[in-house]
């Protein structure tokens, strides 16, 4: 049992040395800014036989893909499920797609050609567990390391487009980011003008199915039963549908004036803002009246709707517009 003992923590010791010495050299490279990236599971991205990164151009076409979808307006999870739908492989050739990974692809900084090295760092050397690195050991950031697949403003506009939702979402109270969906797209974009909370869909049932209505109702209204705590009044769901439209015709028949101001904004130093004026350049160039519901322009142009007493809706579009509505 002495001489297992022994034995034991020799091998132990020798382990140590072994993973010391790995670790020694890997941290060196990332000193250097040389890249050390398994590319199996990282979507856009082959090895040359030097073991450089290249791009993978079919694979790249699905990056710049999620890249543009989220800024049209779409959410990680929609964006997994268009994919799905569409039939795109992911990096193992399966067309399976989830919302974190969706979060990954938009988050990560080797897409514009640059690299975090270290991100994590292995805990126990024998059980080889690894944890992420939020400052127990050095970090390093290597510019233009790489090819990149999304260029710099598109992907500094991706992280501030997705800053703003989380602090729309704070701001709101509203529990799940990107909340709406293509069967209710104003899920959690309605606001009460008078108390801030977010409007709610209620399905007002009937025996008689030509008197069932979908509304929307403050969620602040009735938070105690049978006390009101809002005095806003609810709207019928198709007044917001016609509330875009007229939103998006007035924007057509005053085309000039609204394209002078997002013209006059593609040089502000805010690229989210430079990236929406330019958007919204292009979809308002050669519009024409709207008589049906957009949903993909509703998603790409629309940040709230906000109700007021007295009967009227501000349409807030995500370039910083407000355009008034009276409710029929």
């Amino acid at each position: 049992e002495v001489l297992l003992s022994i034995l034991s923590s020799l091998a132990q010791d020798e382990s140590r040395s072994i993973s010391e010495n790995s670790t020694w050299g890997i941290r060196r490279r990332f000193e250097q800014g040389r890249l050390f990236i398994n590319t199996t599971k990282f979507l856009g991205y082959d090895k040359d036989k030097n073991g450089n990164l290249v791009i993978n151009e079919k694979q790249a076409k699905i990056v710049r893909r999620i890249y543009k979808e989220f800024l049209d307006g779409k959410g990680a999870n929609r964006i997994a499920r268009d994919l799905e739908k569409d039939r795109v492989p992911n990096w193992h050739g399966k067309a399976k797609w989830y919302e974190n990974s969706i979060r990954g692809i938009l988050t990560n900084e080797k897409y514009k050609g640059d690299a975090l090295l270290q991100k994590t760092y292995t805990v126990d050397f024998l059980n080889k567990k690894r944890e992420e690195n939020t400052g127990q050991v050095p970090q390093y950031y290597v510019e233009d390391s790489h090819p990149a697949i999304i260029d710099q403003e598109m992907w500094e506009a991706v992280q501030l487009e997705m800053e703003r939702r989380r602090n729309f979402a704070l701001e709101y109270g509203i529990q799940k980011l990107e909340y709406a969906t293509t069967d209710n797209p104003f899920a959690g974009r309605v606001i009460c003008g008078s108390c801030g909370q977010v409007f709610g869909r209620k399905v007002w049932n009937s025996t008689d199915d030509r008197l069932r209505r979908i509304v929307w109702r403050c969620n602040g209204k009735y938070v105690v039963k049978g006390e009101k705590g809002c005095e806003s009044r609810h709207i019928d769901d198709g007044v917001l549908y016609q509330a875009f439209i007229s939103v998006f015709n007035t924007l057509v028949e005053n085309r000039e004036c609204f394209m002078k101001k997002w013209r006059d904004r593609l040089a502000s130093g805010n690229v989210l803002v430079r990236y929406k004026s330019k958007q919204f350049i292009g979809i308002l160039a050669e519009a024409e009246r709207l008589n049906e519901f957009g949903l993909d322009l509703h998603f790409a142009m629309v940040e709230k709707v906000t109700v007021y007493d007295a009967g009227r809706l501000v349409v807030s579009l995500l370039e910083g517009t407000e355009l008034e509505c009276e409710m029929e």
